[in-house]
């Protein structure tokens, strides 16, 4: 029976998670796919969690190059996190000749070009399913399973957090800092939450997952993003009032125009698969020219979700000889040749604040027709709750329009010095 040895680069939520499944299915991966895959070596400066594991104190490393040298290890799995050291451990490990397996989004993201030049260089793999979407198989299927399609777009809900967060608001009715509280407190969220509420999270995982879509590099630095931080309660109402759920999307279409790759919240009319995804979970719903459209669920985080995907990568390493790389060149930025949509289409929700009287509504209506914007439903919230000038809410929802001409509107609107101004403005998937 072929032997593989792995070492685990920190012991976390997620590694701990990994050295659980791999030591407690082991003789199951015995039976099922004739490998016996035993953890060697871990990387981990608290000794005692390891120990308190069971991990044997001969197989705890306290550096990179114990790693490197062990001949017992032939996959590296790194979970520490960050660029650094993860970056420079898992080259070290890669030229050493030891294929990696990773959940390190930022990393893959901003510096797989290297990491896969260095693997190839070195004929070893680089797995990367856990970066992307918790246990939800979305690589392998992208890889794997959908090779026959030309991907024409992907909408996913890939940042747990965050849904956990609109969940709340959605749900209770509480604002973003009680939701965010609440986040922390159970764990979903980091005492630092920025990565994850500002988008950034979001954006390196979808230039990962629409670059594997389109099979072309696409950039973080190509994505436009936008967090959830001013998401109010009441727009939170409203929109479920008028049929929509709030949700912070990556949206990637790959057209005759070109490439648009944004992250950013947007209300889904309740119906879309998307709009049903509540708490920590995570989809993305993916539309290919031959299979049409296609929708994977799952946990989007956490220790034994993440490990799984961890695991499967380990097998798949353990029990295939030849090692594939992207089906694209990946290099640290886009070809010149790909060009990216900025001015996208969407419909909007936009909610005014407008003073109770006769034609702000017409005033309104007729800025958004000089700027070619077609309006889809108009909602006066009488029951709105009145600012302190008396001004009561008035919400209107476009067809779909370009993204400068709603810009263009609302400057307008507001440079007006009248007596209605744009208090939010949300996009809209139907």
């Amino acid at each position: 029976m072929k032997k593989v040895g792995v070492a685990i680069l920190g012991l976390g939520v997620v590694g701990g998670g990994t050295y659980k499944i791999l030591t407690g299915h082991r003789d199951f991966y015995r039976k099922s796919y004739g490998v016996d895959i035993s953890v060697e070596a871990v990387l981990e400066l608290r000794k005692e969690r390891a120990l308190a594991l069971g991990i044997e104190e001969g197989k705890i490393a306290t550096n990179i190059e114990e790693i490197c040298s062990n001949p017992e290890v032939d996959i590296v799995v790194e979970v520490m996190g960050g660029v650094e050291p993860a970056k420079s451990f898992a080259l070290a490990a890669i030229s050493a000749g030891k294929s990696v397996v990773t959940s390190n989004k930022e990393l893959v993201c901003k510096f797989g070009h290297e990491l896969e030049s260095a693997a190839k260089h070195n004929h070893v793999g680089l797995f990367y399913e856990a970066s992307c979407v918790g246990g939800v198989p979305i690589i392998r299927a992208l890889l794997d399973n959908l090779q026959g399609n030309k991907v024409i777009s992907l909408m996913g809900i890939i940042n747990g957090t965050t849904n956990y967060i609109l969940t709340r608001m959605t749900q209770d009715g509480i604002s973003y800092s009680e939701a965010l509280k609440e986040a922390q407190k159970l764990g979903y969220a980091e005492a630092n939450p920025s990565s994850d509420v500002e988008g950034f999270d979001a954006t390196y995982k979808l230039s990962i997952l629409s670059s594997l879509c389109f099979h072309t590099k696409i950039p973080y630095t190509d994505i436009y993003r936008e967090g959830i931080t001013q998401i109010s309660p009441c727009d939170v109402q409203y929109g479920k009032r008028i049929g929509y759920a709030i949700k912070l999307l990556a949206i990637g279409k790959n057209t005759e125009k070109g490439v648009e790759v944004r992250v950013h919240p947007a209300f889904v009319k309740l119906g879309h698969p998307l709009a049903s995804v509540n708490d920590s979970f995570n989809a993305v719903y993916l539309t290919g020219d031959s299979v049409g459209e296609v929708m994977l669920y799952g946990r989007g985080a956490g220790e034994l979700p993440t490990g799984s995907a961890i695991v499967g990568d380990v097998i798949y390493c353990a029990t295939h000889s030849q090692h594939r790389y992207s089906p694209f060149e990946n290099t640290e930025k886009a070809k010149p040749s790909t060009k990216f949509i900025k001015n996208f289409e969407s419909a909007y929700y936009i909610r005014l604040s407008a003073e109770d009287k006769a034609g702000e509504l017409s005033k309104v209506t007729s800025v958004l027709s000089r700027n070619g914007i077609s309006v889809a439903q108009v909602v006066q919230e009488q029951d709105g709750i009145r600012g302190e000038d008396g001004k009561v809410p008035l919400i209107v929802v476009t067809h779909e329009t370009y993204e400068d001409s709603v810009r263009r509107a609302v400057e307008a609107i507001n440079k007006n010095g009248g007596s209605t101004t744009v208090a939010t403005v949300i996009r809209v998937v139907s």
